[in-house]
């Protein structure tokens, strides 16, 4: 195989780790070869069109993770601007390959009443919402997939696409980190945040291990056009199941209970919604309030959507590097040292 080289936006991310730990281990599990690896950390501004020409200079493969997770505090031109500098550079620096690291969030849900099961590409769902992270998510996927077939400097080919996964759990998920300091102040009882929800999370290993597998798909001249323009839901074999289900499964060796409180009906919370969304417009005049939750967060938290991967299975040959129980086994044990270590430094301070 001749060199290559690529490069990872948002590599000390949560995702991008785990994205630099499989091209360390040389392309993935069982390809044997024996290559000698060089890793080089860039540190700058990803909405810097300079740093990213220069970034990009050299490089085979592009694999844009970096984004901001901020659900409510975001600019909706952040995913969407940087996206298009990087993809400008791209074509600058004759980079043939670019993949971006989309959401399952630029598809669905609309609404908390409307329900998707195994999902698929063929049946075209699309957000409607304009919040800040869905919206700039969608605009910046759209700029990736148009970009497609465009003329490097070179004279060559970009070819593009872009991996949907569900929301991603396991070792070094901020969510979870928060949500474990969270539930410790509250004397172990897990906030409900999604109880009226069905979901299919995916482990982070197993949407690290897409992006390894559609990187050799783009790079093969063979599968190049077929996949270029595409866009990929990413899931695995984790049980279809509520947040706060997987919340609890993930956290109950340790102790930790969820909350038996009688809730508010979603739909009384859905008009709290809106007129805290109403209020912060209000005053916006003269004074940021930011409401401590939006209408699109109780829709993305309270509804039934789910997606099959069997199009990234047939096209890239993916399959779940890690199950289920894997999976689990791995997280709780992370969630545990870090209770561990949290119980520690409470007891220092104390």
């Amino acid at each position: 195989m001749t060199a290559w080289s690529c490069l990872v936006t948002g590599a000390g991310g949560f995702l991008g780790q785990r994205i630099i730990q499989l091209l360390m281990q040389e392309e993935g599990p069982g390809q044997g070869l024996q290559t000698k690896i060089k890793v080089t950390l860039l540190e700058g501004d990803i909405l810097d069109a300079q740093c990213l020409r220069k970034a990009c200079q050299g490089i085979s493969v592009v694999i844009h993770t970096a984004a901001i997770i901020d659900i409510l505090g975001i600019s909706q031109r952040d995913h969407h601007e940087c996206t298009r500098l990087l993809l400008e550079a791209c074509i600058q620096a004759s980079v043939p390959v670019f993949i971006y690291t989309s959401s399952v969030a630029v598809a669905a849900p609309n609404s908390y009443k409307e329900i998707i099961q195994n999902g698929h590409e063929e049946e075209h769902h699309g957000t409607t919402w304009t919040a800040p992270y869905p919206y700039s998510k969608k605009l910046a996927e759209k700029a990736v997939l148009a970009a497609n077939g465009s003329t490097l400097k070179n004279g060559g080919t970009l070819w593009t696409c872009s991996l949907r996964p569900m929301y991603i759990y396991g070792e070094g998920s901020p969510v979870l980190s928060h949500l474990v300091v969270e539930t410790l102040r509250n004397n172990g009882i897990l906030r409900g945040v999604g109880k009226h929800s069905e979901v299919n999370p995916v482990y982070v290993g197993n949407v690290a291990w897409a992006h390894i597998l559609a990187s050799r798909s783009l790079r093969d001249p063979k599968k190049a056009a077929s996949i270029g323009g595409q866009f990929y839901y990413i899931s695995d074999d984790t049980p279809h199941q509520s947040y706060d289900d997987l919340n609890y499964n993930l956290t109950k060796k340790w102790g930790f209970q969820p909350d038996s409180r009688q809730s508010l009906p979603l739909s009384l919370m859905y008009w709290l919604a809106f007129l805290l969304e109403a209020m912060s417009v209000f005053l916006s005049p003269i004074y940021k309030y930011q409401p401590p939750f939006d209408r699109y967060l109780l829709t993305l938290t309270n509804s039934v959507y789910t997606f099959s991967y069997k199009k990234a299975q047939r096209d890239l040959g993916y399959k779940s590097l890690n199950t289920w129980e894997e999976a689990k086994e791995k997280t709780v044990e992370w969630i545990g040292s870090l209770v561990e270590l949290l119980m520690l430094k409470l007891h220092t301070t104390s």
